[in-house]
């Protein structure tokens, strides 16, 4: 699902970090919720967009560009 999403489309926490109460969705992020929300309070992950008052989404080209960062860090 990630892999088809434009560069100017949001995604949402669900569907970025993988989640114990759902093991056989793929998520591209590699580590949880909380450790999500620490890398972006810590300045280490693109910070999300506000789309209305409960809802919150990080654009997908973002996500990628920092998936491919360190993947050639590694």
């Amino acid at each position: 699902m990630f892999d088809a999403l434009p560069d100017c489309a949001f995604i949402r926490e669900a569907q970025l970090v993988q989640s114990p109460k759902r093991p056989d969705n793929p998520a591209p992020l590699p580590f949880s919720a909380p450790t999500l929300w620490r890398k972006v309070k810590a300045g280490t992950f693109p910070k999300p967009h506000r789309l209305s008052e409960r809802v919150t989404a990080w654009k997908v080209g973002d996500v990628r560009a920092w998936i491919n960062q360190h993947t050639a860090d590694a």
